[in-house]
């Protein structure tokens, strides 16, 4: 297990790109199951999920190439069954989140498959009911084995329907898309996610001979098709990782320039950082963060507190509260943070507390964070990583942190920033990896 140790209250200075999305890179890779033909994939970032995802993938079957340092082909032309049907491959996605993006592929590509409850971060429930409720509705037969956690769905061929989803679910959604494109008929899919990741995907498989209209709303339209082909496809830049580099520049009160952050896909994310007090300038598909002394949170119009929850798209992404509140502990005022979509994402503020942070914890649901106004630096402390975006927050904390801190379970971290320490270093930061 791996450490970092943070050299807090350096300034940092000149450019830095954001790694291909983590989150696409999950979809698309598992949507080269659906084909037999060759898939070639661009800017596929170098993390833990995914290159655990590409092992798995390679012991079903998919032969994988790596073309250039993020540049993947994959070919599933032959799917090993007997491993796809065994205990490894069960216990293997029992370790990965992302592995529940098979589902689909491999009911439309055999017939049949049989599941584990995936692992992932530990931040409340995450249930798959939209998942199964909606392959069910098209055509697959559903069992759960509730002893072992075990999932089983058979179809020979599935048929399309009319969907309307319980929640927007991103990954439910994919699941869905995945099947029906190679459904029998024409469905429609109401209540779909539509973030920046559901959207690319779309595009993939319709570049393969798919046929998806309603791409970036809330309703789809898949008119189905007996079979892919082959295509190349590019990764958008990771917004969550964008994000996080705002958080820094003004966690340390530095100028930087972000590059190549895709900026009409950022949404809601970077008013969402101006909400604090944090200048954001757009250059073309570049953002420039100036140094400030100090930020002020906004007020809403009647002068109540500012509010920043999380929501579906086009609202903020959840990925992103956890590094909000971090930068609103040094803002000047005060925020309430809402995460509604996960009920134990906010349980990592003890930490922050400890680093000398206002936090009120009102519930698994709310915290009302009153800044500094850099008064009172954070201090350094010993820490360990609960999960991806709670480890980069407390990253960010540390780095704004006088003194030296520590944080432990840095693999948590791995799982979703390619080589950051490295490439924060490379701008200025002090972080020290130890094994």
């Amino acid at each position: 297990m791996s450490s970092f140790l943070i050299d807090g209250g350096r300034k940092l200075s000149g450019e830095i790109v954001p790694q291909g999305a983590k989150n696409e890179a999950l979809q698309v890779i598992c949507a080269t199951v659906l084909t037999g033909q060759k898939v070639v994939i661009d800017n596929i970032p170098n993390i833990l999920d995914v290159h655990n995802l590409i092992l798995l993938m390679e012991k079903m079957g998919v032969t994988v190439e790596r073309i250039e340092e993020s540049r993947y082909a994959f070919c599933a032309k032959e799917l090993n069954e007997a491993f796809i049907g065994s205990e490894a491959f069960m216990q293997a996605c029992a370790k990965l989140r992302g592995s529940v993006m098979l589902i689909a592929p491999l009911l439309v590509r055999l017939g049949r498959v049989v599941f584990a409850k995936p692992g992932g971060d530990k931040i409340g429930r995450r249930r798959l009911d939209t998942h199964f409720t909606g392959l069910c509705q098209l055509g697959a037969k559903f069992t759960c084995d509730t002893d072992k956690q075990a999932y089983l769905l058979q179809a020979k061929r599935l048929q399309a329907n009319t969907l309307l989803l319980d929640e927007a679910s991103v990954t439910g959604t994919a699941n869905i898309v995945m099947a029906a494109v190679l459904a029998r008929g024409v469905t429609t899919v109401y209540n779909a996610a539509c973030e920046p990741y559901v959207q690319q995907l779309c595009r993939m498989l319709n570049s393969m001979g798919a046929k998806i209209s309603g791409i970036a709303s809330n309703l789809l339209t898949i008119e189905g098709v007996d079979e892919l082909q082959g295509t190349t496809h590019t990764i958008l830049p990771d917004m969550i990782e964008t994000g996080s580099f705002i958080a820094m520049a003004a966690m340390t009160r530095s100028t930087l320039t972000i590059k190549n952050v895709a900026y009409r896909q950022l949404g809601i994310i970077p008013d969402s950082f101006r909400r604090l007090g944090i200048d954001i300038i757009p250059k073309g598909d570049d953002i420039v963060i100036p140094a400030k002394k100090s930020y002020r949170i906004e007020s809403f119009i009647d002068g109540s507190i500012m509010t920043i929850a999380d929501a579906p798209w086009p609202g903020l992404t959840p990925d992103l509260l956890s590094v909000l509140m971090v930068v609103a502990t040094q803002a000047k005022g005060s925020v309430l943070i809402h995460q509604k979509m996960f009920e134990s994402r906010l349980f990592f503020v003890d930490k922050l507390i400890d680093m000398g942070a206002q936090i009120i914890l009102c519930d698994p649901h709310r915290a009302v964070v009153i800044g500094h106004n850099h008064r009172i630096p954070l201090r350094a402390n010993n820490m360990a990583s609960p999960d991806i975006r709670a480890g980069i927050a407390l990253l960010i904390a540390a780095m704004g942190a006088d003194g030296i801190s520590r944080i432990d379970n840095v693999d948590q971290i791995d799982r979703g920033y390619q080589n950051i320490e490295h490439r924060l270093n490379s701008i200025g930061a002090g972080i020290t990896r130890c094994e």
